[in-house]
Parts: structure tokens; C-alpha cells; sequence
């Protein structure tokens, strides 16, 4: 089946044709965003895995053909791993999901569009100013070929939030004048170093850990957060923030570079604030929660649990009458590949850039200490680095351990973006 929307078929996704999936990145997100898929439809087949690493996408390559059967359809000859491995995926692939180190997603994405592929990216959709110029270009791409370009910021396809998003526009809680963001947990898995592996396999095995690869823990926890607010505010964007970060607790080299917890205030131009607020340390309190507090009322998320209203006294106003039809997760790929077929592709691509860009904002203010721009820090093009073409097996990482065996974190302060 031809990978452009132009020859696609205009039938309901649940019909005979055969749309070709492809996995960049084989690690527990990438084969979940598999299972999504397979639980979405059933009109996808996986013809295409790609990791880093050989064993890893051998290995998934294994178990998600003892999971799925026939709905994966993945000789040796199309499993790839390496620098270019998304190379492989792309080709073979109708649709390609892109599930690895964070630092290439947004590269991936454009790479894929340009070929005519529709791509669901996982986020982050850059870890730096650079990185979110590169999805807004994906996303005129994908407008002008007639692509789907879909997000893996989920929270928008909840379909209670999406219910309690229309309540709140149509002024049950009143106007909003100040957001509570928080996501504090444990830390994502934190490998130890093999023997024989050397400095930049480690970082790249243990990538959730360094901010080159990653974007830090905003990044990959808080945007989530920050996706359904600016979603309550009508895609408005902070004029400034400023936030406090450090490393307080998880003094392990397994942790490589990153902040173990941070804290943000975004400042609106109307005189709004979201205060965020995150945390990966073990052994403490969980919460994932926001909190929109408007002049007559306020809604309250946790999570996957049930969105509900209350007035400004606490008694409750509203909850969803039905549960949800589907897990989000899920629902995610149902409506893309739906849109796919239907001949009106989703494009989140506008929205992937501005969420990832105030993300990126946090975690630049809470690192440096500073108070910084929205619109200079995305005017600036900056970036972590290394540029793509430097990306070889040979490369030596931007970090590396001290004689303690730590990495080197960020001093707000001192250090300078």
C-alpha cells in the first residue's frame, strides 16, 4: 500500500486494508506504542523494528512475534540497529512509530514526513530550542504531503479530560487564573554499567539519565502536564519562567547528569501562572496531578483516574457520567490510524512544537536559575548538541564521569545556556 494520503484508500480503519507498521526504538515504550496499535485496530501489521543496539531489537523482535502472531510480519532482513537504523524503518514502513532516545525524535519525524510516511512520535518533541524548529518543519511538511502526524502526549486523548476541557469552556469552574502541575514518582530504570560497554553505549543504554539524550526530567515527565494546560488555555504561551532544580537525593552514576527534582513558575502575559513541579527519587510520595483553579470552581486530573468539578467550597459539581471507551494509550492510535483512512490525517504537529518549547523553557530556567524568555529562548536555536551528522559509533559523549565515577550536573548560577 503506497504510504501517501493521496492513493490511501477512503475506508473506515476497521476495513481489509493492510496498513504497514514500523517501530524506531525497541524499548518498553516502543514495543507498549506496538501493543497500542495492535489494541487500536486491526488493520496494521508490524514489517519493521529498528533500535540502537542489536540485541535489543533482536530480543523485542522475539517476544512481540510470541505476543502478536500474525499481526508481525518482521524477518532478520527487516530488523535494524545501529546509528541508521530509522533508515530501514522508514522505508519498509506505511506508518512509522518513533519510541527512542529522545535528543532524535524530532530528526526522525522530519526524515519520515519527507519520505511521505505518517508518524506517530512519542514525546518529548525536542529537548531544546533547535530540536522544536525541526517538528514545527515536520509539521508544515506533513500538512503540505497530506500526513498524519501524530503525538504521543496522550493526555489530550483522554476522552474524560476532553469532556471535562468542554466544561471548563463553557465556564463551569469560570475564568482560570492559576494552574497546579505536578508529576513526582521513582526514577525510570537506572542501569548499571557492563563490563565492555563502552562511554557512549552506556549513556545511550542508560539515555533517560542524560540531558544530551533526553531533555531531563521536565522533559520526560511534567510535559505531560504542561500538554493539558496550555490545552485549557487555548494553546497560550508563558511570556517567561523561572524554577529552582538539583540534585538532592540520587547520588548514583546511574542517574548520569540529570536533576533529581525541579520546580517552575510560568508567568502569562495576563497575569496567569502554572506551577509546576517534578521530582524521580524512590522511596517517596506519588503524584501525577493538576489543578485549574478558575473563579467559581476548580477541575482536578489525577492522572488516568476520573476528572471531576468542584465549587470553590470543595463539593463536587461534575464527573463524567460513562467511563472511557478506551484506555488513551490506545485511543491515540485508534483515532490516528482512523484519520489515516478516513482522508483526513491528524496533524499535532503545531502543538507538539509549543508544548515541548515551554518544556524546554522550565528546564533551561531551573538549570541556570534564571528568569528566561519564552520567545528569545526559541528565537536562540538552542542546543545540547552534537549536530546529527557528528552522531557516529566512534563519538566521544558531551559528558562524562568525574574520578567519583558521578557526572558533572548543572549549578544554577553558574552554568549558562
Amino acid at each position: 500500500m503506497a504510504a501517501g494520503l493521496a492513493s490511501a484508500p477512503r475506508v473506515h480503519a476497521e476495513g481489509s486494508d493492510l496498513l504497514k507498521i514500523g517501530i524506531i526504538g525497541c524499548g518498553g515504550r516502543g514495543m507498549g506504542a506496538v501493543r497500542n496499535n495492535f489494541d487500536a485496530v486491526e488493520n496494521t501489521q508490524l514489517v519493521a523494528m529498528g533500535d540502537m543496539f542489536e540485541d535489543r531489537a533482536k530480543n523485542a523482535q522475539g517476544a512481540i512475534k510470541e505476543a502478536m502472531g500474525d499481526r508481525v510480519d518482521v524477518p532478520d532482513s527487516r530488523v535494524f540497529h545501529g546509528f541508521d537504523n530509522y533508515k530501514g524503518v522508514i522505508e519498509a514502513s506505511d506508518v512509522v512509530l518513533i519510541a527512542c532516545a529522545s535528543r532524535f525524535h524530532p530528526f526522525y519525524t522530519k526524515t519520515a514526513v519527507e519520505a511521505g510516511k505518517h508518524v506517530f512520535c512519542e514525546k518529548p518533541h525536542g529537548i531544546d530550542s533547535l530540536g522544536v524548529h525541526v517538528t514545527l518543519e515536520a509539521a508544515e511538511l506533513a500538512a503540505e504531503k497530506g500526513t498524519a502526524l501524530v503525538s504521543g502526549l496522550c493526555y489530550r486523548y483522554d476522552t474524560l479530560r476532553r469532556e471535562a476541557v468542554e466544561q471548563i469552556r463553557n465556564g463551569l469552574i469560570g475564568d482560570v487564573n492559576a494552574i497546579q502541575c505536578d508529576y513526582v514518582r521513582s526514577p525510570y530504570s537506572m542501569l548499571k554499567r557492563v563490563e565492555g560497554w563502552s562511554e557512549l553505549e552506556y549513556q545511550f543504554r542508560n539515555w533517560y539519565h542524560f540531558t544530551w539524550l533526553s531533555g531531563d526530567e521536565i522533559m520526560q515527565s511534567l510535559l505531560h502536564n504542561l500538554d493539558s494546560m496550555l490545552w485549557i488555555l487555548n494553546e497560550e504561551t508563558p511570556v517567561s519562567c523561572y524554577g529552582i532544580g538539583g540534585r538532592s537525593a540520587m547520588y548514583v552514576p546511574e542517574y548520569g547528569d540529570w536533576f533529581d527534582h525541579t520546580a517552575v513558575i510560568y508567568d502569562f502575559a495576563d497575569g496567569k501562572r502554572i506551577y509546576g513541579m517534578t521530582r524521580g527519587v524512590d522511596k517517596c510520595y506519588y503524584s501525577n496531578m493538576d489543578v485549574i483553579h478558575g473563579t467559581k470552581g476548580r477541575c482536578v486530573y489525577h492522572a488516568t483516574d476520573t476528572p471531576y468539578i468542584t465549587d470553590l467550597a470543595g463539593k463536587e459539581i461534575w464527573r463524567p457520567a460513562a467511563p472511557r471507551q478506551r484506555d488513551m494509550y490506545v485511543q491515540e492510535h485508534y483515532d490516528m490510524i482512523n484519520s489515516i483512512m478516513s482522508g483526513t490525517p491528524i496533524n499535532d504537529g503545531q502543538r507538539m512544537a509549543k508544548t515541548t518549547m515551554v518544556a524546554v523553557l522550565g528546564m533551561i530556567a531551573s538549570r541556570n536559575g534564571q528568569q528566561v524568555s519564552y520567545q528569545e529562548l526559541f528565537d536562540s536555536g538552542f542546543t545540547f548538541g552534537p549536530a546529527e551528522d557528528a552522531f557516529k559509533p566512534d563519538m566521544t559523549p558531551p559528558v562524562a564521569p568525574e574520578e567519583n565515577g558521578l557526572y558533572p550536573v548543572a549549578k544554577p548560577g553558574t552554568t549558562v545556556y
